[in-house]
């Protein structure tokens, strides 16, 4: 079977649309439409019904979407296996883009020391694709700030960061100016927290996904935002900004993600461990129970 049968037929139960599956796969229609045949005729039976409301899964369908999830990860997974390494054992790690910036150094000498014979490959990335690319095979443990439910992935929580408002206008809510508020829009957890912690500044002229980006916009133009809280403290250092001290930080969750079937390994474990430790150690960081 070719793989890429699969990987349209995963594409599709999350888009619902044969056009949108076509524009993220950069295939025409008519392709998917055949990829989809093709594999209708290999199993045995149809997969989709097609109706005004979408596409959705038939009876036959839900029964082999686990198989096909499984399919196409021990497929990854053997494609990897094969590849030319000069260690026993190469592992893909993917780490949530604002911890990766302050914490990737250390946290791959403690990989290192741990597992001395395997070779790592890091990958800062967001959550929602790591948690893909962990569901395809592509990345065998990650760390992420919103882990995606899907069947097959494990998740485990390891613990919290905090990001903390920053000025350079004054130290409390009220000199925050919404006309110079950056606002930080790191997870879907921290804008419900946001939200509830300013209400009025949900909406900002500018934003941004990455600590890095809103710490550099504030650099450059002054203002306030949220930052992670070892950012804020240095920025706080320099003399050019203040905390404001009636908002309460808000704090992220954070979250280790493995396939199911790594969930009893002990190489999974034992990052696990050593990540769970590190955010501990991290100053204004509050260890997993």
């Amino acid at each position: 079977m070719q793989i890429e049968l699969l990987d349209t037929f995963l594409d599709l139960i999350e888009t619902r649309s044969f056009h949108r599956t076509a524009e993220r796969l950069h295939i025409t229609q008519s392709t998917v439409s055949a990829r989809v045949q093709a594999l209708e005729a290999a199993v045995g039976g149809r997969l989709f019904t097609r109706s005004r409301a979408g596409t959705n899964l038939s009876t036959e369908g839900l029964k082999f979407e686990a198989h096909a999830r499984a399919l196409r990860h021990a497929w990854t997974e053997a494609r990897r296996a094969v590849e030319p390494s000069s260690t026993a054992i190469t592992l893909r790690i993917g780490i949530q883009n604002d911890l990766a910036a302050g914490q990737i150094g250390d946290w791959v000498s403690n990989f290192r020391r741990s597992l001395p014979d395997c070779a790592f490959y890091i990958e800062p990335d967001y959550s929602l694709q790591m948690c893909r690319d962990l569901d395809r095979g592509a990345l065998d443990f990650a760390v992420v700030y919103s882990p995606q439910s899907l069947p097959d992935l494990h998740i485990v929580s390891i613990g919290e960061v905090r990001y903390r408002l920053i000025s350079t206008d004054g130290a409390t809510k009220t000199d925050v100016n919404p006309l110079r508020y950056i606002r930080g829009s790191y997870s879907p957890a921290f804008d419900i927290a946001h939200r509830q912690a300013l209400p009025d500044h949900s909406v900002a002229l500018l934003a941004s996904g990455q600590n890095t980006a809103v710490a550099g916009l504030l650099q450059s133009m002054g203002g306030s935002g949220f930052v992670l809280e070892d950012s804020a403290k240095a920025m706080v250092a320099q003399g050019k900004f203040q905390m404001v001290a009636d908002v309460e930080p808000i704090g992220q969750p954070i979250y280790a993600v493995m396939h199911q079937r790594h969930r009893t390994s002990r190489m999974h474990r034992r990052l696990t461990r050593i990540v769970a430790r590190e955010i501990a150690g991290r100053d204004g960081t509050r260890a997993a129970s």
